[in-house]
C-alpha cells in the first residue's frame, strides 16, 4: 500500500487538467496505443468531449515513477456535471488543485475544492499556464489561499504545498520562473511526498465502493471503483449490497487493474488500489461489494440534488419515424434508465401521457445527455426547460446561482442592465486595466436564455460562469416572458428562395432554401412580440413576360444556425425541440 498513491486532479474548467495529465503520462515513459501517441488530451476520448474542447466523464489512468503506482483521476471542470467529481473524489487520497495563472480561482474552483476539503483530502496546489504574458501567480496565490480560509480549511489543508507549471509545455518548478523548469518531474515528487499512501487494512473483510460503470461486449457489466479494505481474487465469490440493503452472492469472472490508459488483467488486488470488475451484473454506481462471509456495506454516495428538470416524450411531428432508428416510448424510457446506472445526479420519472420528467444538474447537464441519444440514434421530442422549486414555511424556493463575469469596461452597462431585469442582485464589481470583473447572485431561472444575449452584449469578448449556490425564496415581480414570438410555417412543404426572400425582413430566419418543413414548423424568429405564421414553400407563378434583371437586386441573408443548446435555450412554453440523429427542429406543441 506505501507503493500506492490515488490522487485526482481538479480545477474549473478550460484550467488544463486533461493537458497536465497528458504531460504526466508522456513524461512517465507510459505505453501509448498508436490511436492515441500523437493526440492531445489523451484521455477526452469521447467525441463530444474533443468537439467542445471540455471534459464531461472523468477518467482513471495510472503512471509508475520511482518504484509507486499513480492512480490518476481526470475529472470534468463544469459545474453541471459536478455530481461527476462528487463521486470519483471517494476514490482519491489527494487532489492537484490547477488554478489558471492569469483567471485565479473561479466558481468550479470553489466548488470541487469545497468537496475535496469535506473528504479530508491533502492538496497540492498547482498554478498552472505560467507562461501567458498576462499571468499574475503571486496574485493568484494570494486569492487561492483566501478561498481556503473562505471554506474555513484547517490549519494543515490551509499550510497547502505550491507547485508552478506549464501543462502545454510540460513544465512544473517551485518557483515561478520557466528559464528554471526542465519537465515535469516536480509534480511526481510531490505527489509522492505529500499525498498520504491509501488508508485501509488489507487484513479486514473485503470492501469494495464502486463509483463509476462501465459496459464490454464480451465481460458484460465493468464496475470501477477503490477497495477500502481486504484484498480481492479473480473468479472469488462477493456479496453484492444493493441501495436497498439487500446482498446477493456473485461470482467474480474478471479482475483488472489500471496501468497507462488500458485495463489488464490481474490475479489480485489489495486494499488501497482502484480496480475494475466484471460478474456483478446489477451493481449501480455507489454500492458496495463485500465479503460473502461478513458482508458490511459502505456509505451510500450522497450527491446534491439536481435543480433543472425537463420533459422528453416521443417525436410525434409529421417527419416521426423517418430519421431516427429509436423512436418509441419504450425504447427512450430503456435508454434514460441505463443513464441512470452511470449518472447519479440524474433523475427520471414518469410523467403523465407518456411523457419523462428527466431533471439534472443544469441546462448544459441534459444537453448533453440529449446529443449523446441523438447521435446513438434515438429520436425524441424536449419541453422548455424549468427549475424545480420546493415548498419551505409556505414558501415557494428555487434554486440560485452564483455568476462570475469577465467582460470589456464598454460592455459593463449593458451587463448589469440585463441581469438586474432578470432578478440578479451584483454582490462585488471591479475594474482593472479596461476589464470589468463582474460577481451576481441570481435564480438560476433567470439565466434560461442569457448566454446567447450575453454572447451579443459583450460582442464575443466576454467569459461567463456560475455555480449551483442554494435554494432561497422565489423572487416577487414575476418574470418576463421572451420578448419576440416565432415565425410559423405557414403550410407543409419545401423551402423557396422566392418565399424567404419575402419574408426574411419579419425577423431572423433559422433555415434556408430547399429544406422540408411542416405546417407549425418554428422558422424563425419574430422581430414582433407576437407569432406570425409565414409561408416559407411559396413559389412565384411563372408568366412569358420578363424583365432584365429582375429579381437579381434581392439579397438572402445567411439564416442563423439553431444548434441543441441556441434551440433549448430559444423555447418558449408553447413550444417543443425536435431531435432526431439528421436534424434539431423547433416546432409549436400545437401544430395547427
Amino acid at each position: 500500500m506505501n507503493n500506492i498513491r490515488n490522487v485526482a486532479i481538479i480545477a474549473h474548467v478550460d484550467h488544463g487538467k486533461t493537458t497536465l495529465v497528458d504531460a504526466l503520462l508522456r513524461q512517465s515513459k507510459t505505453k501509448l496505443g498508436k490511436e492515441v501517441i500523437d493526440r492531445e488530451q489523451i484521455l477526452d476520448t469521447n467525441e463530444l468531449e474533443r468537439e467542445r474542447g471540455i471534459t464531461i466523464f472523468s477518467k482513471n489512468a495510472s503512471v509508475r515513477w520511482n518504484g509507486v503506482k499513480i492512480n490518476i483521476i481526470d475529472t470534468p471542470g463544469h459545474a453541471d456535471f459536478g455530481g461527476e467529481v462528487e463521486r470519483v473524489l471517494k476514490l482519491a487520497d489527494g487532489c492537484l488543485l490547477l488554478v489558471d495563472a492569469k483567471e485565479g480561482p473561479m466558481p468550479q474552483t470553489k466548488f470541487v475544492l469545497k468537496q475535496a476539503l469535506k473528504l479530508g483530502h491533502k492538496i497540492i496546489v498547482v498554478i498552472n499556464k505560467i507562461d501567458k504574458p498576462d499571468e499574475r501567480h503571486k496574485h493568484v496565490l494570494d486569492k487561492t489561499l483566501d478561498l481556503f480560509l473562505e471554506l474555513k480549511a484547517s490549519d494543515s489543508a490551509a499550510n497547502f504545498p505550491v507547485l508552478f507549471a506549464s501543462a502545454k509545455l510540460g513544465k512544473a518548478g517551485i518557483e515561478a520562473d520557466l528559464s528554471k523548469m526542465e519537465n515535469i518531474s516536480p509534480v511526481f515528487d510531490a505527489i509522492i511526498q505529500h499525498i498520504p499512501p491509501p488508508s485501509g487494512d488489507p487484513a479486514k473483510p473485503l470492501q469494495i465502493l464502486v463509483t463509476n460503470i462501465d459496459y464490454d461486449s464480451f465481460k458484460g457489466r465493468l464496475a470501477t471503483g477503490r477497495i477500502y479494505n481486504g484484498v480481492v481474487k479473480s473468479g472469488q465469490e462477493v456479496a453484492h449490497i444493493n441501495r436497498g440493503g439487500q446482498i446477493r452472492k456473485y461470482r467474480l469472472i474478471s479482475l483488472m487493474t489500471f496501468e497507462g490508459l488500458e485495463r489488464l488483467e490481474t490475479p489480485d488486488a489489495t486494499a488501497g488500489d482502484i480496480i475494475a470488475l466484471a460478474g456483478v451484473s446489477d451493481i449501480l454506481v455507489g454500492e458496495t461489494v463485500a465479503d460473502p462471509q461478513e458482508p458490511l456495506a459502505l456509505p451510500l454516495l450522497a450527491i446534491e440534488e439536481p435543480t433543472v428538470k425537463m420533459n422528453f416524450k416521443i417525436n410525434d411531428s409529421p417527419f416521426a419515424g423517418k430519421e431516427g432508428k429509436f423512436s418509441t416510448s419504450r425504447q427512450i424510457r430503456e435508454r434514460l434508465h441505463k443513464e441512470l446506472e452511470k449518472d447519479v445526479a440524474l433523475h427520471v420519472e414518469d410523467g403523465p401521457e407518456g411523457k419523462f420528467i428527466v431533471a439534472g444538474r443544469g441546462e448544459l447537464h441534459l444537453a448533453i445527455l440529449i446529443e449523446r441519444m441523438r447521435r446513438e440514434g434515438y429520436e425524441l421530442q424536449v419541453g422548455r426547460p424549468q427549475v424545480i422549486t420546493k415548498e419551505k414555511n409556505g414558501r415557494t424556493h428555487v434554486p440560485y446561482e452564483q455568476v462570475f463575469i469577465e467582460v470589456p469596461e464598454q460592455y459593463v452597462g449593458i451587463v448589469i442592465q440585463r441581469l438586474g431585469s432578470r432578478h440578479g442582485e451584483m454582490q462585488n464589481m471591479k475594474i482593472e486595466k479596461g476589464v470589468g470583473y463582474l460577481e451576481f447572485v441570481i435564480p438560476t431561472r433567470g439565466l434560461f436564455g442569457y448566454r446567447a444575449e450575453f454572447l451579443n452584449d459583450a460582442h464575443g469578448l466576454g467569459i461567463f460562469n456560475s455555480s449551483f449556490v442554494d435554494f432561497r425564496p422565489d423572487p416577487p415581480g414575476g418574470w418576463k416572458e421572451r420578448s419576440q414570438g416565432s415565425l410559423v410555417a405557414y403550410e407543409s412543404g419545401v423551402t423557396n428562395m422566392y418565399g424567404l426572400l419575402n419574408i426574411q425582413d419579419r425577423g431572423v430566419l433559422f433555415i434556408g432554401p430547399g429544406v422540408a418543413v411542416y405546417k407549425g414548423q418554428v422558422v424563425g424568429q419574430n422581430s414582433r412580440s407576437q407569432d406570425l405564421a409565414v409561408n416559407v414553400c411559396k413559389t412565384k407563378q411563372l408568366s412569358n413576360m420578363r424583365s432584365k434583371g429582375e429579381g437579381s437586386d434581392k439579397h438572402f441573408n445567411a439564416p442563423k444556425t439553431m444548434g441543441l443548446e441556441d434551440a433549448l435555450e430559444y423555447l418558449g412554453d408553447d413550444e417543443l425541440v425536435e431531435v432526431t440523429p439528421k436534424n434539431i427542429r423547433i416546432r409549436k406543441t400545437v401544430l395547427s
